[in-house]
Parts: C-alpha cells; sequence; structure tokens
C-alpha cells in the first residue's frame, strides 16, 4: 500500500486551471491572428492590383497627352490652319444651305395674325441657331399685340425681344405701327 505524504511546507497547488484557460485563450489569440493576418494579406493584394491600374492609366495618359500635343503642333502650322478655316467656312454653307428656310416663314405666316404684316426679315444662323430679326408692320395697337401673343405662344420662335416700337409713315403701305423684333427660331 502507498501512502501519499507531502512533507512540503506548502501543499501541492495544480495550476490545471491556469493553464487550461491560457491555452484556449492562445487558441482564441491565434486564430484572431490568422484572420487578420489573412484580411491584412487580401488588402495588400488588392491595393497592389489598384496601383497596378492606376500605373496603366497614368501611362495612357502620358501616352495621349503626347500625342494631343503632336496634333496641336501640327494642326497649329500655317499651312493647316488656312485649311481648318477654309473647311469652318464650307460648313457653313452647307449648314445655310441644309436649313429649311420654306418651313421656317411657314411657320412664320402661322403665327401672323390679322391685320398684320412682314416688312423685313434678317434670318442668320450661326452655329445651328437661326436668329432672325423681323419688321412687322401693324394696322392697330390690337393686331399688335395679338401679333406679340401669338409669338410668345409659338413652339418655333423662342428669346423674344422687342427692340423698338415706332409709327409709321405713308411709305410703310399705311402702316400706323412698326414694331422691330429679334427671336431665335428653333423648329426643324
Amino acid at each position: 500500500m502507498k501512502v501519499r505524504l507531502n512533507l512540503a511546507t506548502k501543499p501541492l497547488e495544480t495550476h490545471r486551471r491556469f493553464l487550461a484557460g491560457s491555452g484556449a485563450l492562445g487558441a482564441v489569440a491565434l486564430a484572431v491572428f490568422l484572420v487578420l493576418g489573412w484580411h491584412v494579406y487580401l488588402a495588400r493584394k488588392a491595393n497592389a492590383e489598384m496601383r497596378a491600374k492606376t500605373a496603366n492609366i497614368l501611362r495612357q495618359v502620358e501616352r495621349l497627352q503626347a500625342q494631343r500635343g503632336t496634333l496641336e503642333k501640327f494642326f497649329g502650322l500655317e499651312e493647316n490652319a488656312k485649311l481648318h478655316d477654309r473647311a469652318a467656312f464650307i460648313n457653313s454653307l452647307i449648314d445655310a444651305r441644309s436649313f429649311n428656310w420654306t418651313r421656317m416663314f411657314m411657320d412664320l405666316e402661322d403665327t401672323l395674325p390679322a391685320g398684320v404684316r412682314v416688312v423685313s426679315v434678317e434670318p442668320k444662323q450661326d452655329r445651328g441657331r437661326v436668329e432672325v430679326k423681323l419688321v412687322i408692320g401693324a394696322t392697330n395697337n390690337d393686331a399688335k399685340l395679338k401679333f406679340l401673343q401669338a409669338f410668345e405662344d409659338s413652339r418655333t420662335f423662342t428669346d423674344i425681344q422687342v427692340v423698338a416700337v415706332r409709327a409709321g409713315s405713308p411709305t410703310n403701305n399705311g402702316d400706323p405701327i412698326l414694331l422691330e423684333l429679334t427671336a431665335e427660331y428653333a423648329g426643324t
């Protein structure tokens, strides 16, 4: 028979709970460390991809800026500038020919009420916009007001500005009121 006898001055203490707790805490810390390490790895990998894309885009921007500088030098030459001016002139002629002036005059005719007539029309086309200067003759104030109301309600004429209203003369075919205005023609 064996008898267990402790002759020490202090009894034997077991550290089993401390060791088990620290082992479990160490395992949790190791798991957290691995998860955070994996997250850092993925973040650095994504960051490296982003840096590579950024560097590629910057190289493309530099290449395009160099091409732009070359093209600006080419188009800055005197002979090419003359060619550009000639092309702009020809394009303006093509635009003027392609505009449907008949349609504009039909729209203007639909807008005119009784007692009002067009004395003069000066259409001017600039970059796709058509500005029309009109001189209108009216038989009386009522006809003038009807014309202005019809012109404002029109969808084809916008940005209407009355330049002047003056009394007519006997040389104006008997129109006692002359109305000068500008408008932008928006019809196509």
